[in-house]
């Protein structure tokens, strides 16, 4: 059963860090690219960051470009996003999940809060 468990959101000052972890297990990642998606009240579900497992390839949403990371450590099976510079407007569910193939995701995790006070 292939589970993504997500932990490190809550609540944090504007200009603030978080660092989100994204456990990965129940099956082989190798080929998958792995994403953090976030989704603010009242909006639609977007990309933050996405990266490929096995090259580590990244692309950054417009919005997250020169404050989040991605990151993996395929040792431990698990997928991070470093937030720099947080401000009220990324406060939403962040989401990890993997995909097979482009525009495709086929697992999700259930979400951790992120909350930035201004």
């Amino acid at each position: 059963q292939v589970q993504l468990v997500e932990s490190g959101g809550g609540l944090v000052q504007a200009g603030g860090s978080l660092r989100l972890s994204c456990a990965a297990s129940g099956r082989t990642f190798s080929t998958y690219r792995m994403g953090w998606f976030r989704q603010a009240p009242g909006k639609e579900r977007e990309s933050a960051a996405t990266i490929t497992w096995r090259g580590g390839i990244v692309y950054y949403k417009d919005s997250a470009k020169g404050r989040f990371t991605i990151s993996r450590d395929t040792t431990k099976n698990t997928v991070y996003l470093q937030m720099n510079s947080l401000k009220p407007e990324d406060t939403a569910v962040y989401y990890c999940a993997a995909g097979d193939t482009p525009g495709t995701w086929n697992y999700w995790g259930q979400g951790t809060q992120v909350t930035v006070s201004s």
